[in-house]
């Protein structure tokens, strides 16, 4: 496996973990009611559940998955490397906006538009018809 796939999955993984940790806090909350605010989050949950782990998740599999070039070589890989640290940026960005509105969120959704184009960009020469 790529050391960029394996990066970008250890990454994910760790947003799995930041979602998971919100959504128990918000659960426990519900439950006891001790802090009204909790709710807040939970736009940061589904953000660090949705493009952190399974955006970036999917990125991996993807980088290590497509067709190689003749050569057995994945091409240059700078905007594949911008597209995950781009991705990353994003979502702590919006989940940033949870707490400084939504400015910061709009840069951290614009990021993560840039990160998807990067990662097209990247991985359009690598899509080839079956048997090409």
């Amino acid at each position: 496996m790529p050391r960029l796939s394996i990066w970008a999955v250890r990454l994910s993984l760790l947003h799995l973990l930041a979602g998971f940790t919100i959504g128990a806090f918000i659960l426990v909350n519900k439950g006891i009611g001790a802090y009204p605010a909790a709710w807040r989050w939970f736009g940061a949950h589904q953000e660090f559940l949705l493009f952190g782990w399974m955006g970036q998740f999917s990125l991996a599999v993807a980088y290590w998955a497509f067709p190689r070039y003749r050569g057995n070589h994945r091409g240059n890989p700078t905007l594949a490397v911008a597209a995950v640290v781009l991705l990353n940026l994003g979502v702590l960005l919006v989940f940033a906006a949870t707490f400084w509105g939504w400015p910061v969120m709009l840069w951290g959704r614009a990021a993560e538009a840039a990160a998807a184009a990067c990662f097209a960009v990247y991985a359009w020469p690598r899509v080839k018809p079956t048997g090409a």
